[in-house]
């Protein structure tokens, strides 16, 4: 079969071509004669779903579409038209782009450059969350210790009744407790 005839396939691992889209997912882009089967086994090794697309407009038409988890591009296509490639980053979205020259390269080293990517991406979102989740607990605790502040300052004044400052040494109590678990969680 010429490459001409190809048309956008889903491959899914063990199965025939699919019509619903599944996640996570890989959007191949290479106009080689051996694109589906290089597709079926990627899926077959990954158990990812796997589009392909023979063209750089056809890849775009199908980014547009919905997202890939991975988005493979043909070094033909991307050297062969470089403005047009640029326009294929753009539009990858979260996707992890991957440029392969598919002369040099199998199957089997596309999967282990797919895992590699997915696995440095992996890593970079922890390491995201853990900043995020450090950045939450420092505001938090910023903030109970203002409340705490405030708390016990207001209840210093000479002014407070006595119902009042039984309200404030529990705001004091309840800020004070959460602020320990708080540290308790950061440890």
């Amino acid at each position: 079969m010429g490459s001409a005839n190809l048309k956008p396939l889903l491959f899914e691992a063990g199965r025939k071509p699919l019509i619903a889209l599944t996640s996570p997912s890989i959007l191949l882009i290479s106009a080689m004669t051996g694109a589906e089967n290089c597709a079926a086994n990627l899926a077959k090794q990954l158990s990812f779903s796997v589009h392909v697309a023979i063209d750089r407009k056809e890849g775009l038409s199908m980014l547009r579409k919905r997202s890939y988890s991975i988005v493979i591009v043909d070094d033909s296509i991307a050297e062969g038209d470089p403005r047009g490639a640029e326009m294929l980053w753009r539009y990858t979205g979260l996707a992890i782009p991957l440029q392969i020259n598919f002369a040099l390269s199998g199957t089997a080293r596309l999967a282990r450059d797919v895992r590699a990517a997915l696995n440095r991406r992996e890593q970079e979102q922890a390491l995201a969350m853990r900043a995020a989740a450090y950045t939450i607990e420092s505001q938090l605790k910023s903030t109970m210790t203002g409340l705490l502040l405030q708390s016990q300052l207001a209840l210093a004044e000479p002014a407070v009744t006595a119902p009042v400052a039984s309200k404030l040494r529990m705001v004091i109590e309840l800020a004070g407790s959460l602020r320990l678990q708080l540290e308790r969680a950061q440890a």
